[in-house]
């Protein structure tokens, strides 16, 4: 198979640049690896605009990257565009592939870019964007548009492809601008993979877990809140009770201490961790008596003080503080979606305080714990480490230390993991942890850093064995990375079905009459008791709908209450998970239900 582009460098170079430039690399043909389609991917969302461009009146196109779910392009038209018109975009692609175009390259300076697109004001704003003296162009057919690359050599190679969705989007992500339309889409270099992908969304689309977050009363959005602030409902603080709960004891056998900062700091301490200078756009603030403060995006400079409240000595440590941390950022609203993106959320926070001699101990401390959770829950899971970001905190030396301290802990345990260069926070190298859900979805869930800067920014020390004074290593670990965000993970891995240890309502109780609510209620308190949930589904409905509203409710066991049930101290149970019927005497159902919701210990 002929080559597309070529890797050089660790870059994909495509064919026309390598030609230009006479430089030799890794040939990369058209199949479905990462790099290949990124090439693919790339020249298809062009393809996109060039059919756009010819179907609707005085187009312009903003940006058109490639993304992890496929590409997508930005533009603005004089006609309304809607879901029905993507057919007909994609049918008007396919044409203009049949035709065969040849991809070309071209290079222009910075002032004649400005006065060929000076009547474009899209390509003026990208235009400010460049550093460059001299922009790249690439052209096919009559279309062409400004590009950094890399491209299929000819549009024949593009042949599986969906267009999946259209949506706003300011321009830029800032709200202060005019609002463009996005239209995403996806490639593949067989119909196969195409296939089994649009299967997939169709799958996704049935487990979104905003939809069944409101079919089963877990959470809400309101206008008037404010974009980004869910509410929990009471099934929804049930289910998320339980994970806390299970997530404490489990803290706690572990040696972490539960402590609690304030959601709200002076400005002056998130300047000296470098917050503020580093990450204040993701910040809100406000002034209380002249005093600007900041509100919390993250909780360690509150764990921070915390250890800095008494002496320690090398002895005390490790020190391990964990905290159901609130936190806000600033999300641009075009970015918020669901749980899965919020501007207020809880993290399962956690800093360890330790030695240089226990770094490796306490990684892989962590790292078990990870594997217990996302084991509990049928995850699979790969570690990343990611280095040092554009923007960061710290002497280089300090990031190679740590950032090898985490190798060598990965290695020495024979882990395997992935290297994510430049993606690291800011104060320090990670690992993170990437989850893949029942679909083959993968998500980014919990982190683990590694941080020399803090402590040397807020001169944290401990008495060392010889009495000396020694720096503590900082270690910020959340596995979850949010409740809001893993909740919502969850829910579509399970597509609401959740295990019964974590389930909102573990037993629906439907009584046949009102002569049988009594004992519905009496077995309903026993139930609370042993520490589960139930709902009493009395009302003035038919039996049959009452057990149809209970199962639509994804409550994994059933039990009615009828005059045998009262009179024999008795229930008949359908255990929707199991698709059994059977009954039970009370004293064996409640000695079941406490096995089932006591059976996770991680």
């Amino acid at each position: 198979m002929d080559a597309i582009a070529l890797k050089h460098n660790d870059e994909i170079i495509d064919l026309q640049t390598a030609a230009v430039l006479g430089i030799e690399g890794e040939p990369i043909e058209l199949d479905n690896s990462s790099d290949s389609l990124e090439v693919l991917r790339h020249s298809t969302a062009h393809l996109m605009a060039q059919a756009i461009k010819s179907l609707y009146t005085n187009a312009k196109f903003f940006v058109g990257p490639v993304v992890k779910e496929g590409f997508y392009y930005d533009f603005k038209v004089d006609e309304e565009i809607g879901e029905a018109d993507l057919k007909k975009i994609e049918k008007q692609m396919i044409n203009f592939a049949k035709k065969k175009f040849e991809i070309e390259r071209y290079e222009i300076s910075m002032e004649e870019a400005k006065l060929k697109f000076g009547n474009d004001e899209l390509k003026l704003d990208v235009l400010k964007r460049i550093a460059d003296s001299k922009v790249s162009i690439y052209k096919q057919g009559e279309f062409e548009d400004l590009c950094r690359g890399p491209h299929l050599p000819n549009v024949r190679n593009i042949r599986f492809f969906k267009l999946t969705k259209i949506a706003g989007a300011y321009r830029g992500g800032d709200s202060k601008n005019e609002m463009l339309t996005r239209v995403y889409g996806i490639a593949f270099a067989d119909k196969e993979s195409l296939k089994a992908h649009m299967t997939m969304l169709e799958e996704a689309a049935k487990r979104d877990h905003r939809k069944i977050g409101a079919q089963m009363k877990l959470f809400t959005f309101a206008e008037e809140v404010g974009a980004g602030f869910p509410i929990w409902l009471p099934a929804g603080g049930r289910l998320r009770a339980r994970l806390e709960n299970l997530l404490f004891k489990a803290h706690r056998k572990r040696g972490y201490e539960p402590v609690r900062g304030p959601e709200m700091l002076k400005s002056e301490l998130w300047k000296t961790s470098g917050h503020y200078q580093n990450y204040g756009e993701n910040m809100y603030f406000s002034t209380i008596d002249d005093v600007e403060f900041g509100i919390k995006p993250m909780n360690c400079v509150g764990h921070i003080k915390v250890y800095e409240d008494e002496l320690h000595s090398y002895r005390d440590l490790p020190i391990k503080y964990f905290e159901y941390g609130v936190v806000h950022r600033h999300e641009f609203t075009g970015a918020l979606h669901g749980l899965f993106r919020v501007r207020e959320f809880t993290q399962d926070d956690a800093h360890i305080f330790c030695t240089m001699d226990q770094i490796e101990e306490q990684i892989i401390e962590v790292v078990d714990f990870v594997d217990k959770i996302m084991s509990t829950f049928e995850f699979d899971y790969k570690m990343m480490i990611s280095t040092k970001p554009e923007k960061a905190v710290g002497s280089d030396e300090i990031w190679d230390v740590s950032t090898q301290a985490l190798k060598n802990a990965m290695d020495k345990n024979s882990l395997s993991y992935e290297m994510d260069e430049g993606g690291g926070a800011f104060y320090g190298p990670k690992i993170d942890i990437k989850i893949t859900d029942a679909i083959g979805r993968e998500w980014q869930c919990g982190t683990i850093q590694l941080d020399f800067n803090l402590p040397e920014r807020f001169k944290l020390e401990y008495n060392g064995e010889n009495n000396d004074k020694i720096q503590p290593v900082m270690i910020h670990r959340a596995i979850l990375g949010s409740f809001e965000r893993f909740i919502g993970i969850l829910t579509e891995h399970y597509a609401g079905e959740f295990p019964m240890f974590i389930a909102p309502t573990q037993v629906a109780i439907i009584p046949i009459a009102d002569t049988h609510k009594e004992y519905a209620k009496l077995l309903s308190d026993k139930l609370i008791d042993i520490g589960a949930d139930s709902s009493i589904y009395d009302k003035n409905d038919s039996l049959n709908k009452r057990i149809r509203t209970a199962e639509k409710s994804r409550v994994p066991m059933l039990i009615i209450i009828g005059d045998e049930e009262v009179n024999g101290k008795t229930v008949a149970v359908r255990d929707r998970r199991e698709r059994e019927q059977y009954n039970l005497s009370e004293d064996e159902f409640l000695k079941l239900i406490q096995t089932k919701i006591n059976e996770v210990n991680f």
